[in-house]
Protein backbone atom coordinates (compact mmCIF):
# COMPACT_ATOMS: atom_id res chain seq x y z
CA UNK A 1 0.00 0.00 0.00
CA UNK A 2 2.36 2.20 0.60
CA UNK A 3 4.65 1.31 -2.00
CA UNK A 4 1.63 2.20 -3.95
CA UNK A 5 1.63 6.03 -3.60
CA UNK A 6 5.26 6.86 -3.72
CA UNK A 7 4.73 7.16 -7.36
CA UNK A 8 2.02 9.51 -6.84
CA UNK A 9 3.34 11.17 -4.02
CA UNK A 10 6.30 11.81 -6.20
CA UNK A 11 4.07 13.00 -9.05
CA UNK A 12 2.43 15.65 -6.73
CA UNK A 13 5.85 17.08 -5.90
CA UNK A 14 6.77 17.57 -9.14
CA UNK A 15 3.75 19.18 -10.36
CA UNK A 16 3.95 21.72 -7.37
CA UNK A 17 7.48 22.71 -7.95
CA UNK A 18 6.80 23.08 -11.67
CA UNK A 19 3.78 25.53 -11.00
CA UNK A 20 5.69 27.76 -8.05
CA UNK A 21 8.70 27.88 -11.15
CA UNK A 22 6.14 29.19 -13.76
CA UNK A 23 4.61 31.64 -10.78
CA UNK A 24 7.88 32.83 -10.14
CA UNK A 25 8.33 33.32 -13.47
CA UNK A 26 5.17 35.68 -13.96
CA UNK A 27 5.68 37.54 -10.73
CA UNK A 28 6.91 41.23 -11.16
CA UNK A 29 10.51 41.51 -9.74
CA UNK A 30 11.03 42.59 -6.64
CA UNK A 31 12.57 46.40 -5.31
CA UNK A 32 15.93 45.86 -5.64
CA UNK A 33 18.38 48.01 -3.96
CA UNK A 34 20.26 50.96 -5.14
CA UNK A 35 17.38 52.64 -6.65
CA UNK A 36 14.89 55.61 -5.78
CA UNK A 37 11.54 56.52 -6.60
CA UNK A 38 10.21 59.59 -8.22
CA UNK A 39 6.94 60.48 -9.18
CA UNK A 40 5.26 61.40 -12.46
CA UNK A 41 3.97 65.21 -11.98
CA UNK A 42 2.92 67.77 -14.43
CA UNK A 43 6.13 70.51 -15.48
CA UNK A 44 6.97 72.25 -18.46
CA UNK A 45 9.64 70.29 -20.58
CA UNK A 46 12.00 72.14 -23.23
CA UNK A 47 14.11 70.24 -25.40
CA UNK A 48 17.22 72.50 -26.37
CA UNK A 49 20.33 72.60 -28.76
CA UNK A 50 22.97 74.35 -26.91
CA UNK A 51 26.08 75.76 -27.93
CA UNK A 52 28.77 78.50 -27.07
CA UNK A 53 28.97 82.18 -28.98
CA UNK A 54 30.18 85.55 -28.76
CA UNK A 55 28.62 89.02 -28.92
CA UNK A 56 28.78 91.29 -31.74
CA UNK A 57 27.21 94.00 -33.25
CA UNK A 58 24.53 93.34 -36.02
CA UNK A 59 25.19 96.59 -37.56
CA UNK A 60 28.89 98.41 -37.85
CA UNK A 61 31.23 99.69 -40.19
CA UNK A 62 35.21 99.93 -40.44
CA UNK A 63 35.53 103.95 -41.15
CA UNK A 64 39.37 104.35 -43.00
CA UNK A 65 41.58 106.76 -44.80
CA UNK A 66 40.44 106.80 -48.76
CA UNK A 67 43.45 108.91 -49.36
CA UNK A 68 47.46 109.03 -47.59
CA UNK A 69 48.48 111.34 -45.40
CA UNK A 70 49.20 112.49 -41.82
CA UNK A 71 45.96 112.56 -39.82
CA UNK A 72 46.01 115.99 -38.45
CA UNK A 73 42.43 115.86 -36.67
CA UNK A 74 40.55 113.23 -34.88
CA UNK A 75 37.05 114.53 -33.66
CA UNK A 76 35.52 111.25 -31.63
CA UNK A 77 37.13 108.94 -29.22
CA UNK A 78 35.64 105.41 -28.01
CA UNK A 79 33.04 105.40 -27.02
CA UNK A 80 30.98 108.61 -28.46
CA UNK A 81 27.72 108.31 -29.82
CA UNK A 82 28.14 109.71 -33.84
CA UNK A 83 24.92 110.69 -36.10
CA UNK A 84 25.46 109.71 -40.18
CA UNK A 85 27.48 112.71 -41.84
CA UNK A 86 29.36 113.88 -38.64
CA UNK A 87 32.91 115.27 -38.79
CA UNK A 88 35.11 112.43 -37.36
CA UNK A 89 38.39 113.21 -38.34
CA UNK A 90 40.53 115.24 -40.50
CA UNK A 91 43.83 114.13 -43.27
CA UNK A 92 46.47 117.15 -43.60
CA UNK A 93 44.75 118.53 -46.83
CA UNK A 94 47.94 120.73 -48.22
CA UNK A 95 49.29 118.10 -50.86
CA UNK A 96 45.77 117.75 -52.30
CA UNK A 97 44.72 121.65 -52.06
CA UNK A 98 47.94 122.47 -54.08
CA UNK A 99 47.21 119.69 -56.73
CA UNK A 100 43.35 121.08 -56.62
CA UNK A 101 45.30 124.85 -57.57
CA UNK A 102 47.38 123.39 -60.12
CA UNK A 103 44.74 122.13 -61.89
CA UNK A 104 42.53 124.75 -61.97
CA UNK A 105 45.53 127.02 -63.15
CA UNK A 106 46.05 124.60 -65.93
CA UNK A 107 42.62 124.46 -67.36
CA UNK A 108 42.82 128.58 -67.18
CA UNK A 109 45.93 128.56 -69.08
CA UNK A 110 44.57 125.95 -71.59
CA UNK A 111 41.18 128.17 -72.06
CA UNK A 112 43.54 131.06 -72.78
CA UNK A 113 45.27 128.89 -75.45
CA UNK A 114 42.21 127.56 -76.78
CA UNK A 115 40.95 131.26 -77.55
CA UNK A 116 43.84 131.52 -79.72
CA UNK A 117 43.40 128.65 -81.39
CA UNK A 118 39.86 129.72 -82.11
CA UNK A 119 41.07 133.25 -83.54
CA UNK A 120 43.46 131.74 -85.52
CA UNK A 121 40.30 129.30 -87.02
CA UNK A 122 38.39 132.16 -87.71
CA UNK A 123 41.05 133.90 -88.71
CA UNK A 124 42.02 130.87 -91.67
CA UNK A 125 38.49 130.43 -92.57
CA UNK A 126 38.14 134.43 -93.93
CA UNK A 127 41.92 134.03 -95.84
CA UNK A 128 40.31 130.51 -96.95
CA UNK A 129 36.69 132.33 -98.16
CA UNK A 130 39.23 135.27 -99.35
CA UNK A 131 41.18 132.84 -101.80
CA UNK A 132 38.49 131.08 -103.06
CA UNK A 133 36.98 134.35 -104.46
CA UNK A 134 40.46 135.69 -105.60
CA UNK A 135 41.10 132.87 -107.49
CA UNK A 136 37.86 132.78 -108.69
CA UNK A 137 38.61 136.32 -110.61
CA UNK A 138 42.30 134.86 -111.24
CA UNK A 139 43.71 136.98 -108.67
CA UNK A 140 45.37 134.36 -106.74
CA UNK A 141 47.20 131.37 -107.55
CA UNK A 142 45.67 127.83 -107.03
CA UNK A 143 48.84 127.54 -104.70
CA UNK A 144 47.53 130.49 -101.91
CA UNK A 145 44.25 128.63 -102.55
CA UNK A 146 45.38 125.38 -101.53
CA UNK A 147 48.06 126.86 -98.42
CA UNK A 148 45.19 128.73 -97.15
CA UNK A 149 42.77 125.70 -96.77
CA UNK A 150 45.84 123.58 -95.22
CA UNK A 151 46.20 126.40 -92.79
CA UNK A 152 42.53 126.36 -92.06
CA UNK A 153 43.07 122.62 -91.03
CA UNK A 154 45.90 122.84 -88.78
CA UNK A 155 43.56 125.62 -86.96
CA UNK A 156 40.80 123.75 -86.47
CA UNK A 157 43.02 120.91 -85.36
CA UNK A 158 44.67 122.99 -82.81
CA UNK A 159 41.41 124.16 -81.22
CA UNK A 160 40.51 120.37 -81.13
CA UNK A 161 43.55 119.55 -79.68
CA UNK A 162 42.92 122.47 -76.85
CA UNK A 163 39.75 121.50 -76.26
CA UNK A 164 40.63 117.72 -75.27
CA UNK A 165 43.26 119.01 -73.31
CA UNK A 166 40.91 120.92 -71.40
CA UNK A 167 38.83 117.90 -70.98
CA UNK A 168 41.47 116.01 -69.23
CA UNK A 169 42.62 118.77 -67.13
CA UNK A 170 39.13 118.91 -65.97
CA UNK A 171 39.01 115.24 -65.14
CA UNK A 172 42.27 115.65 -63.15
CA UNK A 173 40.71 118.56 -61.58
CA UNK A 174 37.94 116.42 -60.67
CA UNK A 175 39.51 113.33 -59.62
CA UNK A 176 42.25 116.29 -56.95
CA UNK A 177 38.92 117.49 -55.95
CA UNK A 178 37.75 114.45 -54.89
CA UNK A 179 40.44 113.24 -52.75
CA UNK A 180 40.52 116.97 -51.11
CA UNK A 181 37.25 116.18 -49.70
CA UNK A 182 38.19 112.62 -48.89
CA UNK A 183 40.75 114.49 -46.18
CA UNK A 184 37.68 115.32 -44.39
CA UNK A 185 35.89 111.72 -42.87
CA UNK A 186 32.52 111.70 -42.07
CA UNK A 187 30.54 109.11 -40.46
CA UNK A 188 28.54 106.87 -43.25
CA UNK A 189 26.26 105.21 -40.09
CA UNK A 190 24.94 106.47 -37.06
CA UNK A 191 25.82 104.43 -33.96
CA UNK A 192 28.83 104.07 -31.47
CA UNK A 193 32.69 104.45 -31.64
CA UNK A 194 33.65 101.13 -30.50
CA UNK A 195 37.13 100.86 -31.57
CA UNK A 196 40.46 102.99 -32.69
CA UNK A 197 42.88 101.99 -34.68
CA UNK A 198 44.79 105.27 -35.20
CA UNK A 199 46.13 108.58 -33.80
CA UNK A 200 46.23 111.93 -34.72
CA UNK A 201 49.59 112.71 -36.31
CA UNK A 202 50.12 108.73 -37.55
CA UNK A 203 51.17 108.62 -41.46
CA UNK A 204 47.89 107.14 -43.02
CA UNK A 205 49.40 104.94 -46.30
CA UNK A 206 46.45 104.61 -48.23
CA UNK A 207 47.63 103.26 -51.29
CA UNK A 208 47.87 99.29 -51.02
CA UNK A 209 44.93 99.30 -48.26
CA UNK A 210 42.43 101.48 -46.79
CA UNK A 211 43.94 101.96 -43.49
CA UNK A 212 40.89 101.86 -40.58
CA UNK A 213 40.98 105.02 -38.04
CA UNK A 214 37.79 103.95 -36.38
CA UNK A 215 34.80 102.03 -36.01
CA UNK A 216 31.73 102.69 -35.75
CA UNK A 217 29.06 100.42 -34.63
CA UNK A 218 25.27 100.23 -33.58
CA UNK A 219 24.41 98.82 -30.64
CA UNK A 220 20.72 98.67 -30.32
CA UNK A 221 20.62 95.25 -31.75
CA UNK A 222 23.56 92.83 -30.79
CA UNK A 223 23.91 89.39 -32.75
CA UNK A 224 24.96 86.20 -31.22
CA UNK A 225 27.39 84.41 -32.96
CA UNK A 226 26.94 80.70 -31.96
CA UNK A 227 28.64 77.83 -32.86
CA UNK A 228 26.85 74.50 -33.32
CA UNK A 229 27.61 71.06 -34.32
CA UNK A 230 27.00 69.63 -37.00
CA UNK A 231 25.10 66.90 -35.34
CA UNK A 232 22.59 69.66 -34.59
CA UNK A 233 22.89 72.11 -36.85
CA UNK A 234 19.82 70.19 -39.13
CA UNK A 235 17.39 71.05 -36.77
CA UNK A 236 17.65 74.65 -36.27
CA UNK A 237 16.75 77.18 -39.05
CA UNK A 238 15.22 80.71 -39.83
CA UNK A 239 13.00 81.82 -36.77
CA UNK A 240 14.21 79.12 -34.42
CA UNK A 241 13.35 80.32 -30.93
CA UNK A 242 16.91 81.10 -28.58
CA UNK A 243 17.40 82.19 -25.35
CA UNK A 244 21.40 82.70 -24.15
CA UNK A 245 23.09 83.47 -20.69
CA UNK A 246 26.30 85.84 -19.98
CA UNK A 247 28.80 85.10 -17.68
CA UNK A 248 28.51 88.33 -16.33
CA UNK A 249 24.41 87.71 -15.38
CA UNK A 250 23.75 83.91 -15.48
CA UNK A 251 20.89 84.62 -13.86
CA UNK A 252 19.33 86.58 -16.64
CA UNK A 253 18.44 85.16 -19.80
CA UNK A 254 18.12 87.01 -22.95
CA UNK A 255 15.84 85.81 -26.24
CA UNK A 256 15.89 86.13 -29.74
CA UNK A 257 15.27 84.35 -33.12
CA UNK A 258 18.19 83.15 -35.83
CA UNK A 259 18.59 85.50 -38.43
CA UNK A 260 21.04 83.30 -40.45
CA UNK A 261 22.56 80.02 -40.59
CA UNK A 262 26.05 80.56 -42.32
CA UNK A 263 26.68 77.17 -44.75
CA UNK A 264 30.31 77.38 -44.83
CA UNK A 265 31.62 75.48 -41.12
CA UNK A 266 34.54 76.37 -39.16
CA UNK A 267 36.87 73.49 -38.32
CA UNK A 268 38.28 73.63 -34.73
CA UNK A 269 40.57 70.58 -33.67
CA UNK A 270 38.75 68.24 -36.20
CA UNK A 271 35.46 69.35 -35.16
CA UNK A 272 33.31 70.71 -37.93
CA UNK A 273 31.04 73.93 -36.42
CA UNK A 274 28.00 76.14 -38.49
CA UNK A 275 27.59 79.55 -37.08
CA UNK A 276 24.73 80.21 -36.12
CA UNK A 277 23.10 84.22 -36.09
CA UNK A 278 20.21 85.00 -33.48
CA UNK A 279 19.82 88.97 -33.41
CA UNK A 280 18.91 90.19 -29.91
CA UNK A 281 17.40 94.13 -28.61
CA UNK A 282 20.28 95.76 -26.79
CA UNK A 283 18.72 99.12 -26.14
CA UNK A 284 19.38 99.14 -21.80
CA UNK A 285 23.49 98.60 -23.39
CA UNK A 286 23.73 95.76 -20.93
CA UNK A 287 25.31 93.63 -23.61
CA UNK A 288 29.05 94.13 -25.14
CA UNK A 289 31.13 93.40 -28.24
CA UNK A 290 32.57 90.22 -27.54
CA UNK A 291 30.96 88.93 -24.28
CA UNK A 292 30.80 84.69 -23.83
CA UNK A 293 27.44 83.41 -24.11
CA UNK A 294 25.81 80.09 -23.64
CA UNK A 295 22.93 79.70 -26.21
CA UNK A 296 20.10 77.50 -26.31
CA UNK A 297 18.04 76.68 -29.25
CA UNK A 298 14.86 75.92 -28.33
CA UNK A 299 13.35 73.22 -30.50
CA UNK A 300 10.07 72.41 -28.95
CA UNK A 301 8.25 73.04 -25.79
CA UNK A 302 5.60 71.53 -23.38
CA UNK A 303 3.40 73.00 -21.18
CA UNK A 304 1.96 71.56 -17.65
CA UNK A 305 2.92 68.34 -19.24
CA UNK A 306 3.33 64.69 -17.33
CA UNK A 307 6.88 64.19 -17.05
CA UNK A 308 9.63 61.91 -15.73
CA UNK A 309 12.90 61.92 -15.30
CA UNK A 310 15.35 61.68 -18.67
CA UNK A 311 17.03 58.97 -16.24
CA UNK A 312 14.21 57.18 -16.26
CA UNK A 313 14.17 55.90 -19.55
CA UNK A 314 15.43 52.53 -20.47
CA UNK A 315 15.38 50.24 -23.72
CA UNK A 316 13.84 52.44 -26.96
CA UNK A 317 10.94 50.62 -28.71
CA UNK A 318 11.46 51.85 -31.99
CA UNK A 319 8.69 49.74 -33.60
CA UNK A 320 5.88 51.23 -31.51
CA UNK A 321 7.07 55.13 -32.11
CA UNK A 322 4.06 57.11 -33.44
CA UNK A 323 4.58 60.64 -35.55
CA UNK A 324 6.14 62.78 -32.96
CA UNK A 325 7.05 60.51 -30.07
CA UNK A 326 9.17 57.73 -29.15
CA UNK A 327 8.56 54.22 -27.23
CA UNK A 328 10.26 53.32 -24.19
CA UNK A 329 10.42 50.50 -21.55
CA UNK A 330 10.36 52.18 -18.17
CA UNK A 331 10.27 50.50 -14.61
CA UNK A 332 7.06 51.62 -12.44
CA UNK A 333 6.22 50.66 -9.28
CA UNK A 334 3.77 48.29 -8.35
CA UNK A 335 3.36 47.81 -4.55
CA UNK A 336 6.82 46.51 -3.05
CA UNK A 337 7.75 45.44 -6.34
CA UNK A 338 8.86 46.61 -10.08
CA UNK A 339 6.67 45.81 -12.88
CA UNK A 340 8.44 47.35 -16.79
CA UNK A 341 5.76 49.95 -18.89
CA UNK A 342 5.86 50.74 -22.34
CA UNK A 343 5.58 54.62 -22.62
CA UNK A 344 5.66 57.26 -25.37
CA UNK A 345 7.90 59.65 -24.58
CA UNK A 346 7.58 63.44 -26.55
CA UNK A 347 9.82 66.39 -25.99
CA UNK A 348 13.09 65.44 -24.04
CA UNK A 349 15.30 67.78 -22.71
CA UNK A 350 18.37 66.52 -20.60
CA UNK A 351 16.69 66.39 -17.23
CA UNK A 352 13.06 65.74 -17.53
CA UNK A 353 11.06 63.61 -20.49
CA UNK A 354 7.35 64.31 -21.61
CA UNK A 355 5.35 61.90 -20.94
CA UNK A 356 2.34 61.13 -23.71
CA UNK A 357 0.64 57.89 -23.08
CA UNK A 358 1.42 55.31 -21.10
CA UNK A 359 1.57 56.26 -17.10
CA UNK A 360 -0.68 58.10 -14.76
CA UNK A 361 -0.17 61.18 -12.85
CA UNK A 362 1.46 60.23 -9.33
CA UNK A 363 2.55 57.04 -10.32
CA UNK A 364 6.31 56.38 -9.15
CA UNK A 365 9.05 55.17 -11.53
CA UNK A 366 12.54 53.50 -10.85
CA UNK A 367 15.66 55.63 -10.83
CA UNK A 368 19.26 55.30 -10.47
CA UNK A 369 20.27 56.43 -6.99
CA UNK A 370 22.68 59.09 -6.95
CA UNK A 371 25.97 57.88 -5.55
CA UNK A 372 26.91 59.58 -1.87
CA UNK A 373 29.95 62.34 -1.53
CA UNK A 374 32.30 60.76 -0.14
CA UNK A 375 33.47 62.30 2.88
CA UNK A 376 37.56 63.36 2.80
CA UNK A 377 39.69 62.24 5.14
CA UNK A 378 41.59 64.64 7.55
CA UNK A 379 45.17 65.02 6.79
CA UNK A 380 46.86 65.48 10.29
CA UNK A 381 49.69 64.72 12.77
CA UNK A 382 48.72 62.17 16.13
Amino acid sequence: MTRRWIPVTVVALVVLVAAGMLWRRDEPAALPAGIEFVPVARQDVTETVTAQGKLEPKSFVDVGAQVSGQLSRLHVAIGDVVEKGQLIAEIDPRIYAARVASGQARIASLTAQLAQAQAQLRNAHLVYARNRELIAEQAASQEQLEQSEADLRVAEAAVKSFAAQIDEARSTLNGDQTNLGYTKIYAPMAGTVSTQTSREGQTLNANQLAPVIVQIADLDTMTVRAQVAEADVMRIGIGTAAEFTTLGALDRRWQGRVRQVLPTPEVINEVVLYNVLVDVDNRDRQLMNGMSTQVFFILGEARNALAVPSAALGERRPDEDQPGTQAYTLRVRDGERLVSRVVQVGIRSRQWAEVRAGLAEGEQVAIPRAPEPKVAQRRGFF
